[in-house]
């Protein structure tokens, strides 16, 4: 397969169009998060549908001091590993074509949810976003639209406007991709030293400890609906071998069936993060959170269902996102 670069809506729109038009939006950078996105993109479309990547650097989401000039542009690389993962069209318009009368004086705005976590720390970020992905839906004219799940809350958010404004689109997430030794793939991975990304796998380590923390209580909860509320109760529960959840076997007995301890959950992570601070170089943690994808707002003590639990930091100049979601309130969490 040979993918076509194009640079103009109005070059994609004259492309003959049979099938569903399936588009991954990115910043370019491309690596295998990326490809992984291209791949899913391809089986969305089938043998007669069109992939669509779009690699367009957009301005509206830099705020003020950050790495705008910097962010790598890297458009031959990225036309190869487009083409390798299955693209037929890559899109990369000027900032002229995207924004002919200069910066948009009407925007998208996130609401609340976009001045949450993410939005707190770059204010106005998120409008930017979502200004450039509405633009680019009605530019490139996708059936499906797929984004990586390592943006939550982009994700999130980009889902909530496609839904609130009628666009017609269905938007699909695909879950994150991730080294060997568990670092979640991004493009500014690469300014990370060898030291650097030493302290970056704390990003992960965190989440999987509040991940095997959530597993460990969910498995506590299902055991306590099945012993009867009594000291019996608690060397039962005890029995089952994880150290951590089990260790307080008179607090076990006295907790009622039901989902496990979000506190408990953040505080395993947070374990994790305070060590990552004192190494060389250190970890600077912008938040940790564990939220309602609906609208990224702390979950209580009393949640049940889907959650996300998400950090993000930084190491020397780098700032890094990580989340993985919880189910609570079923055995297990998702990964």
């Amino acid at each position: 397969m040979t993918t076509t670069l194009l640079r103009t809506a109005d070059e994609l729109h004259a492309r003959a169009r049979a099938g569903r038009r399936v588009v991954v939006m990115t910043m370019g950078a491309l690596h295998e998060g990326h490809a992984t996105l291209v791949r899913t993109a391809r089986e969305h479309a089938g043998p007669d549908g069109e992939v669509v990547v779009t690699v367009f650097v957009n301005p509206l989401q830099f705020g003020k001091g950050e790495d705008l000039d910097r962010y790598p542009r890297t458009l031959d690389a990225d036309l190869k590993i487009a083409e390798q993962a299955g693209a037929d069209v890559v899109f990369a318009p000027s900032v002229d074509e995207v924004y002919p009368g200069g910066e948009p004086q009407v925007r998208i705005s996130a609401g609340p949810m976009g001045e949450r976590l993410e939005g707190a720390v770059r204010p106005g970020h998120f409008d930017g976003m979502l200004t450039v992905v509405a633009k680019l839906l009605h530019l490139t004219r996708p059936d499906t639209a797929l984004f990586g799940q390592k943006d939550a809350q982009q994700l999130a958010l980009i889902r909530r406007m496609v839904r609130d404004l009628n666009f017609g689109t269905d938007i699909v997430g695909v879950p994150t991709v991730r080294e060997a030794d568990g670092l979640a793939l991004s493009s500014r991975n690469r300014y990370l030293s060898p030291q650097e990304r030493r302290t970056a796998l704390a990003l992960s380590q965190a989440l999987f400890a509040g991940r095997d923390r959530h597993a460990a209580q969910e498995a506590l909860r299902a055991r306590a609906r099945e012993v009867p509320a009594t000291h019996a109760r608690a060397e039962a529960l005890s029995a089952i071998g994880e150290s951590r959840a089990a260790a307080d076997a008179h607090a076990v007995a006295k907790a009622v069936p039901g989902p496990g301890g979000p506190a408990s959950i953040r505080a395993a992570a947070r374990l994790v993060l305070d060590d990552a601070a004192r190494l060389d170089p250190p970890l600077a943690l912008d938040y940790l959170a564990l939220v309602d994808p609906s609208d990224f707002t702390d979950v209580d003590e009393d949640f049940t269902g889907e959650a996300v639990l998400a950090v993000a930091a930084r190491v020397g100049t780098t700032r890094l996102i990580d989340n993985i979601p919880l189910a609570f309130g079923t055995l297990g969490a998702a990964s």
